[in-house]
């Protein structure tokens, strides 16, 4: 039976039979008339109810309020227990059902007041973390039995010789790019050996580097977020802990210390990728022999500018480490927090790549290096 409301107004009240079955199932063929306007007491009968469900009593109570009546100063006579139980039960929480979750616009100064707000609570957590992280490794240089080899070599397995391929591919590609559109210019000036001059500063000191930085960010850095955050939606992070063991050192180290040795190597093996790319297209483009190739590469490749770009991976590394570990450890526990946190490790990973390797630019350039 179709759910139905008949009103009808008296001198003394206002009257509302309900009839049929309001449920879930009926929800959109319950009537959307207006409810008149009460001027007195109102009374909403529901004798001839055959079936309300919470839904059916969310819709009824919905009526009311939309005509001006407060749910709670209707008499409701001739319900059955079970629908005057499913009744009570709705009309507590309606007025909660109504709350407007709508984002209320906010000024200018507010947004920049709760963006700083954010920042700041999230730089705290973090440098708790790093304080914490530094009591463990302390701890652990005291007590090197502690260390976790086995998943510190898992580490350096799936961080390094998995990326080699890629970081070899990648790095390549981009030597020859450069190389090529660095040839086009040189080649108009009669400048093709200077090409090996480029093509060496730019890839040993600036593109290997930062392009393999932002490779392990992508590649291990959302990884390690995404299992911390899985382990611990699961609670394998409160089974580590509850067996007596830290999370940090069984979780954390072994991974930031795979990302330091995995990081310089990766980037040496770019240098050699890049250079190896840049070659490809002397012979072809600008006909460097690869013997010609290679002695204008010793003359003009110092073992200071290789050394500046493998010593930015350790720091990079580091600063990678940390927040793919920290993000992972605060994840919510629900799936959603999981890809949120594993974006943020990605997003955050990258600036801090790039805002470091500006302050290493300003630095060396100060220093005459």
């Amino acid at each position: 039976m179709l759910p139905s409301l008949h009103a009808s107004v008296t001198d003394t009240c206002l009257h509302l039979e309900i009839a049929g079955t309001w449920r879930l199932q009926t929800f959109k063929q319950i009537p959307r008339n207006a409810i008149p306007n009460a001027t007195s007491s109102v009374v909403v009968d529901g004798s001839a109810l055959t079936y309300l469900d919470t839904s059916g009593a969310w819709a009824l109570l919905r009526l009311l309020h939309e005509a001006g009546i407060a749910v709670d100063t209707p008499n409701y006579l001739n319900f059955s227990p079970t629908h005057s139980a499913i009744l009570d039960l709705v009309r507590q929480n309606f007025s909660a059902s109504l709350a407007d979750t709508a984002q209320t616009q906010r000024s200018l100064l507010a947004q920049l007041g709760r963006l700083v707000s954010t920042g700041v609570q999230r730089a705290h957590g973090l440098l708790a973390f790093v304080g914490v992280l530094s009591v463990e490794m302390l701890q652990l240089l005291r007590a090197p039995h502690r260390f976790r080899l086995r998943e510190f070599t898992n580490q350096v397995e799936v961080v390094l010789v998995y990326a080699v391929p890629l970081a070899f591919a990648m790095m390549f590609l981009l030597g020859l790019v450069f190389s090529y559109l660095l040839g086009i210019q040189a080649k108009q000036f009669g400048a093709n050996i200077f090409v090996v001059d480029g093509a060496a500063l730019a890839v040993c000191r600036e593109l290997a580097p930062v392009i393999v930085a932002i490779l392990v960010a992508g590649r291990s850095g959302a990884a390690i977020t995404a299992q911390l955050g899985t382990m611990k939606v699961y609670e394998e992070v409160d089974a580590i802990s509850i067996l007596g063991l830290s999370p940090y050192s069984v979780l954390v180290i072994p991974r930031i210390l795979a990302l330091l040795i995995a990081l310089p190597l990766l980037v040496f093996v770019g240098d050699v990728a890049g250079l190896l790319g840049s070659m490809l297209v002397a012979a072809h483009q600008l006909d460097i022999t690869p013997i010609s190739f290679i002695n204008r590469l010793d003359q003009v490749l110092d073992t200071k500018t290789v050394l500046i770009g493998l010593l930015k991976a350790p720091v990079f590394a580091i600063f990678i480490g940390v927040i793919a570990c920290y993000m992972g450890l605060n994840v919510a526990k629900d799936a959603r927090s999981i890809g949120v946190n594993t974006t943020a490790t990605v997003v955050q990973s990258i600036v801090v790549v790039i805002l470091l390797n500006a302050i290493f630019a300003i630095l060396l350039v100060e220093l005459d290096l």
